[in-house]
């Protein structure tokens, strides 16, 4: 049995419809067109977006579960 593979960065699985990119180790929302890894500060603000709006939190509520929950990400753990 294969193990789940999920996205370094946000925990994504892998295996989902359309998170697959270009990258084996991170999905295509927290990476380029090319496969590369987009700046923290940018995935930190797309993860607190989407954190605001399924949590119905504000803004900065948002951007701090976003950064707490990076920092237990393999991409972001040493940050």
């Amino acid at each position: 049995m294969e193990m789940p593979q999920f996205c370094h960065s946000c925990g994504m699985p892998l295996n989902m419809p359309d998170a697959k990119g270009l990258s084996e180790t991170h999905c295509k929302h927290c990476t380029d067109d090319e496969g590369n890894l987009k700046a923290r500060e940018d995935i930190r603000q797309g993860m607190a977006h989407w954190i605001a709006q399924w949590q119905k939190v504000d803004e900065a509520t948002a951007l701090k579960r976003a950064e707490h929950y990076m920092r237990a990400m393999p991409e972001w753990a040493d940050d």
